[in-house]
């Protein structure tokens, strides 16, 4: 299961990912800065932003082919990115206006369908709660996929 955690710089992305990854069993992470500076592509034109979500989509998919359920946090600001990448699950932080760059505000466009949007800043005790949504989640999908359902 690919699930993206996006949102507006400064949102709250990587806090939630870091500890929904330690609850959801057999689960990768990957974070849009690592991802990028690894690149070494600070690009963050349209076109930029597209091919983040393709580099971002390329580590998610191997994950997904071994098995795992993988985590991704970008920003994903247009339909497009968000498009490219193909999450199974989206997880939008929706807790700030704006962000701390103006190109970044101006191009993000909200998502039409997100599975879970988070309106207030996350509590230790509520990581739990949505790890076991996902989990839940990607069980049905599993049996789906199987045939089981």
């Amino acid at each position: 299961m690919k699930i993206l955690i996006m949102g507006l710089p400064g949102a709250g992305k990587t806090w939630l990912a870091e500890r929904l990854v330690k609850e959801i069993p057999n689960c990768a992470w990957f974070n849009a800065d690592v991802i990028r500076n690894a690149a070494n592509d600070w690009d963050f034109s349209p076109e930029g932003r597209v091919r983040q979500a393709q580099r971002m989509k390329t580590f998610a998919d191997f994950e997904v082919a071994q098995s795992r359920a993988v985590i991704c946090d970008f920003v994903a600001p247009t339909q497009a990115a968000r498009a490219e990448f193909g999450a199974d699950k989206v997880i939008w932080i929706d807790t700030i206006q704006e962000g701390r760059f103006e190109d970044t505000n101006k191009m993000f466009q909200p998502p039409n369908n997100v599975d879970l949007r988070i309106t207030e800043h996350v509590l230790e005790s509520d990581v739990a709660a949505i790890a076991h949504d996902i989990s839940a989640t990607a069980i049905r999908k599993q049996m789906r996929d199987q045939g089981k359902l």
